[in-house]
């Protein structure tokens, strides 16, 4: 399995079509919770969000752009800009993965 990060950037003046999506959202995740290491929204420095950050993990990228494309906040236009980077998660639940160190 490989691990992705996913930061996920709401485009300008979007917050008020972040929370009409959100239900949907919300939805998609549960369905997808087998794939979710851990998830949350950015904020700003007055605690609005601004985002998501997402911890992901799939078989491969292709599963994740999948994912993206039926994701309600890409559908809905509320991420504007999306950045995924690969990563090796060796501490989970305070435990130490070792096979992955």
């Amino acid at each position: 399995m490989m691990q992705f990060i996913v930061r996920a950037y709401d485009g300008e003046g979007r917050l008020p079509k972040r929370m009409e999506v959100r239900p949907r959202h919300f939805e998609n995740m549960e369905r997808m919770k087998e794939h979710v290491v851990c998830a949350g929204g950015m904020l700003d420095e007055e605690g609005k969000m601004i985002g998501s950050l997402l911890v992901m993990e799939f078989e491969n990228r292709k599963q994740l752009d999948e994912y993206l494309a039926s994701e309600p906040y890409v559908v809905e236009h509320v991420w504007e800009r999306i950045e995924v980077e690969r990563m090796n998660v060796v501490i989970l639940d305070k435990k130490i993965i070792k096979e992955r160190i």
